[in-house]
């Protein structure tokens, strides 16, 4: 039995471990993510991690890489951020295209500012769930990110409204004067969940 953890031996047997799950859990209690679990040189199928996580320690190599919760909720936050410079980007071309009436082209670029959006959305809630951070407590100016999720999700309703409606018009209205700020209110966001990430170490 060989398990390796962040690149140092860890001493499972000392500590009584003898499953896999044991000493996922273990790593867990210390507040660590675990970011990649190898099992004799292979990645065990995740589609089966109760069995898996059965699996005794005995006879096998375990190669674990863990991360802190605080320091992947920052990457992901820096993708996120670069990804909306994107969407604006793409925001401002389907806006155009729209006045041009060329439909089908505006609707291929605001297909990329959805999925953007959308995954903004995501990795917001995923990464304050992480952190056991609450969107309502936190604040921009007078304004809750709580608050902040739930507008933007009823603008998604109002641009998917006027899409099944083919109302271009509307769309466009609402692309060039309801979303003006959105991006700007996903980076406050992001700033904030940083600030309560930095304020909690």
């Amino acid at each position: 039995m060989s398990v390796t953890v962040d690149n140092e031996l860890f001493a499972a047997d000392e500590l009584g471990l003898i499953t896999v799950g044991q000493v996922l859990t273990h790593l867990q209690r210390d507040n660590r993510l675990v970011v990649n679990l190898l099992i004799d040189g292979a990645e065990p199928d995740l589609t089966a991690m109760a069995a898996v996580r059965r699996e005794p320690l005995a006879d096998h190599t375990l190669y674990i890489e863990t991360a802190a919760p605080s320091d992947l909720a920052l990457e992901v936050l820096g993708e996120v951020e670069i990804q909306l410079h994107e969407a604006e980007r793409l925001k401002g071309d389907a806006v155009e295209l729209l006045q041009r009436h060329n439909v089908e082209r505006a609707l291929q670029k605001l297909s990329g500012c959805f999925s953007t959006w959308q995954h903004a959305q995501e990795s917001v809630l995923k990464t304050s769930q992480l952190l056991r951070l609450d969107l309502d407590t936190l604040r921009i100016a007078e304004v809750s990110l709580g608050d902040i999720v739930r507008g933007f999700t009823d603008q998604l309703r109002q641009i998917k409204a006027s899409l099944e409606n083919r109302d271009y018009v509307v769309l466009s209205d609402i692309l060039m004067y309801e979303t003006v700020d959105t991006n700007a209110r996903w980076r406050d966001a992001l700033d904030a969940i940083r600030g309560a990430i930095v304020a909690a170490h």
